[in-house]
């Protein structure tokens, strides 16, 4: 018997898997699969039995058949024989974690080894610090500049000392309760110190060499500093850097406005910093619909914050406490001076200490693992996951990756990496969501589109928290109406855009969101409204109307 996976176009539902399903039992297929969500059928066929047969049935269904992949099972580890372990961990992250509880799970014997801090960028370095930093600072900013006439509101300078011990000790208490406490709980080995491939199966820590059947890379990655004349001798801060600061600098200048430079840099404008931002494109979140560049563009400068943008940087210089950057603007040559530099150009993988031409293990580029669809890398023993391998760089896709990476490497399960639909939040005031294809991705992949743009002061949540500045913008298959993306600027976009997120991956459409309730007063409704605008004017309807 030999196991296939092929894509099936035109499912819609439940009763159409049965379709298919009986097609394939009807030519002696086995353990047949189908998922109309997916949009794929697993089953196994007799040697004898060519895969065309399988095809021509499904098109005698009524369906279309697309790509088809023979699955070659992957080798299921042998464990508690030779070798110090079944799985051996390289980090401590949220991918390393999630591997690790998965290969306990199929009863591995998992070391992890760890050269700084237990728990990763996230809980340390990353999202929770910065997150309940920015909390801070929106409670600020709204205490200096609330909307409400009759309230009277203000805000003394603010401790930052205080504020990053109280930051300290939100990541120490989650550092123990989510990573170090979980080591004991599920009887896996830590080994503190820095691990260097010796060949395939082994890797030297602290001077001793130890082997495992498995590996996994989670490594992570850390700031990217960009080439700039005279920025090597400067005193510049990174992400993490930045969120140890003990107290507020009157000027910040950020080189770079990805999702890290925006969020910190409206961090310190709302602690009471003057903040520029530079970057080299013409516009904010280039790589975004223009609708989404357009109104994070239009709030942060209501709010205050300095945008430089098309800037050519020439050379960076310390003149006491005073950093200069130079820039050279449309031709024109321009000092942007601040007591405090941040360097937010993106991150880089952390592989350089880790030996892999030894273990035949390929990177990329950027210094990147390269892993396959089912996580593994050039080396079969060898499996990578999370922000090493480049890929979208949040710790839930993380996650995701090494809890697929131990399914493989432990339980020889052939779970493919299925990252078509994530979404992705940048946690700016407003906040900034998105999920599935940009309109123009979804050109690129040849739909004809509809779309939908619905500005924030349509919207009675906004128009009651007098905060109208974004937008909603829907990407639909103008043939289907299916909706292929959601990108929102507003207040609590991340929460909706799980709404949304569910929407893309299994195929609703306009109606589909149209017809569906949703609560009054919420930003979630935006959702429904922006579905309505694609025929209707909902400024012309009655509150709750359809």
């Amino acid at each position: 018997m030999k196991k296939y996976r092929v894509n099936v176009q035109g499912m819609t539902c439940s009763g159409c898997e049965q379709h298919v399903s009986v097609a394939l039992d009807n030519i002696g297929a086995k353990n047949v699969e189908v998922d109309f969500r997916k949009g794929e059928a697993l089953f196994e066929l007799p040697n004898d039995v060519e895969v065309g047969t399988a095809k021509q049935a499904i098109v005698e269904a009524k369906y279309q058949p697309g790509e088809v992949e023979e699955i070659h099972p992957l080798v299921k580890v042998n464990l508690g024989n030779e070798g110090d372990y079944d799985y051996i961990i390289i980090g401590s992250g949220g991918a390393a974690f999630s591997s690790a509880i998965e290969a306990v799970g199929y009863g591995a014997k998992v070391a992890m080894i760890e050269r700084g801090t237990v728990g990763g960028t996230c809980v340390n370095i990353g999202c929770v610090p910065s997150k309940t930093l920015l909390r801070a600072g929106e409670i600020n900013h709204l205490a200096k500049n609330n909307p409400f006439i009759g309230l009277h509101t203000s805000a003394s300078d603010v401790d930052l000392a205080l504020l990053v011990k109280q930051k300290n000790e939100l990541v120490s208490q989650l550092r123990n309760e989510k990573y170090v406490n979980l080591i004991d709980a599920y009887g896996f080995e830590l080994i503190k110190g820095e691990a260097k491939f010796v060949n395939e199966i082994t890797v030297e820590v602290n001077g001793k060499q130890i082997t495992a059947k498995r590996f996994l890379i989670a490594t992570g990655a850390s700031p990217s500093v960009p080439t700039i004349p005279g920025l090597t001798e400067v005193d510049y801060l990174t992400s993490t850097s930045l969120l140890e600061l003990k107290k507020v600098p009157k000027r910040l200048a950020v080189i770079g406005s990805g999702y890290i430079g925006l969020e910190l840099g409206q961090l310190f404008h709302n602690l009471g910093a003057e903040v520029t931002l530079i970057q080299r494109s013409e516009r904010l979140l280039k790589e975004y619909d223009p609708e989404i560049s357009e109104a994070i563009t239009k709030a942060l400068t209501e709010q205050g914050i300095n945008l430089v943008t098309g800037a050519t940087y020439e050379s960076i210089e310390q003149d006491g406490d005073i950093k200069k950057v130079h820039v050279e603007i449309n031709g024109k040559k321009r000092i942007i001076e601040a007591e405090q530099l941040l360097v937010a150009t993106g991150r880089k993988p952390n592989t350089e200490s880790l030996n892999l031409q030894a273990a035949g293990v390929t990177v990329g580029s950027l210094g990147e693992i390269v892993i396959d669809e089912y996580s593994k890398t050039t080396n079969s023993r060898i499996y990578a996951a999370g922000d090493v391998t480049l890929g979208p760089q949040f710790v839930y896709v993380a996650a995701y990756q090494g809890g697929i990476a131990a399914r493989n490497a432990i339980g020889g399960l052939n779970r493919k990496i299925n990252l078509k639909v994530v979404p992705g939040v940048t946690f700016t005031t407003p906040s900034i969501a998105t999920v599935g294809l940009t309109e123009q991705q979804a050109k690129e992949k040849g739909f004809k589109i509809k779309t939908s743009v619905l500005s924030l002061d349509a919207i009675p949540r906004a128009l009651v928290n007098r905060e109208t500045t974004g937008v909603f913008k829907l990407v639909a298959d103008a043939k289907t109406l299916k909706v292929l993306g959601v990108h929102i600027v507003a207040e609590n976009a991340g929460e909706v855009i799980y709404a949304a997120t569910l929407a893309v991956k299994f195929g609703l459409t306009v109606e589909d969101l149209r017809e569906t309730l949703a609560p009054y007063l919420t930003m979630a409704e935006g959702l429904k409204l922006a579905a309505i605008t694609f025929d209707k004017d909902v400024s012309k309807l009655s509150c709750c109307a359809v």
